[in-house]
């Protein structure tokens, strides 16, 4: 008996065709191997068994492994942000349209994370936390290099430099030398010795030369270049400057606000601070008022700027307090 095949099967194997001849392959073999192939599940699609087998506390203590799974959680939500941003900077001659999608899904991870950190803030036991932390010394969240990289991706890396060693660098300086004085470091020093901790030296040895490298390959693709390229009414485009600006409170105020007010939870304690696992000075490292660190400055007013992150840090102090 002749088999017919409908016409959008024999539609799809001329489009199959036209793929696979002009490379000189046989369209022929690979149906066989499509029909030897397996029906594809979703648990092995995503690898759901390797995923959910991730989770390796130090220690006993139950709830170490719902610090585990946020962290995870958190550097897929950076992974996906990672992704918008590389889109952005290889996107030929990109439209105002097209940045803006991105932006507004890199704002919605954003949104995500800083909605859903009270897991870390109330989802864990205070003593439980502050009795497994001691067996995570020196790792600390601050060696995320994914986030580094985010910002790297978001600004001209001018901006992430100290204001004095920026105005000492010069106009000139390399990526080398910014990244030798990027904001961070300060975060990861003894407080009494200006020593590196462990943690930063750990971190830069690891992160460094990557670091750099991507810090040149965004050189003319980070977000504010990207912005800048286009077209000066398109600049002015009211959704595009609150989508930017969006941004750059939710990456430099809204979520270092939210591993504050973390830490003054587990480790604001009367009469004595207690130091952060990686030995980070986080009293002066994570409320954004010290260190006003902004991705786009002109797109703030001057007392936007001056006022930087104050109002949230004060808001949550009194809140915790």
């Amino acid at each position: 008996m002749e088999h017919h095949f409908k016409p959008e099967v024999l539609e799809q194997l001329k489009r199959l065709e036209e793929k696979y001849v002009p490379l000189g392959q046989d369209l022929a073999a690979y149906l066989e191997g499509l029909y030897h192939t397996d029906f594809l599940n979703y648990w092995d699609y995503i690898h759901l068994d390797t995923l959910l087998s991730l989770q390796n506390p130090r220690t006993n203590i139950p709830d170490e492994k719902i610090f585990i799974m946020y962290h995870q959680i958190t550097e897929l939500y950076f992974k996906l942000c990672l992704e918008e941003y590389r889109q952005i900077g290889e996107e030929k001659d990109i439209k105002l349209d097209q940045l803006l999608l991105r932006l507004k899904r890199i704002n919605r991870y954003f949104d995500n994370l800083i909605n859903s950190f009270d897991v870390m803030v109330e989802g864990m036991d205070p003593q439980q936390f502050l009795h497994f932390r001691m067996a995570l010394m020196p790792a600390s969240g601050f060696q995320s290099v994914q986030y580094r990289m985010i910002e790297i991706a978001s600004t001209d890396l001018r901006n992430l430099v100290d204001k004095a060693k920026r105005a000492a660098l010069g106009l000139q300086s390399t990526q080398e030398e910014m990244i030798g004085c990027i904001y961070w470091k300060e975060g990861a020093k003894e407080v009494a010795s200006g020593a590196k901790t462990l943690t930063l030296l750990r971190f830069e040895e690891k992160y460094t030369a990557q670091l750099i490298q991507f810090a040149k390959a965004y050189a003319h693709k980070n977000l504010w270049a990207v912005y800048k390229s286009l077209p000066e009414e398109e600049q002015q485009n009211p959704k595009l400057l609150k989508a930017m600006r969006a941004l750059d409170s939710n990456v430099n105020v809204n979520w270092p606000l939210m591993h504050y007010k973390s830490a003054v939870r587990y480790l604001q304690r009367d009469p004595e601070v207690i130091k952060a696992t990686g030995g980070t000075n986080w009293q002066k490292y994570l409320p954004p008022r010290f260190q006003k660190r902004v991705f786009y400055p002109e797109l703030w007013t001057e007392q936007e700027l001056n006022e930087w992150g104050k109002g949230w840090v004060d808001k949550v102090l009194k809140d915790e307090l």
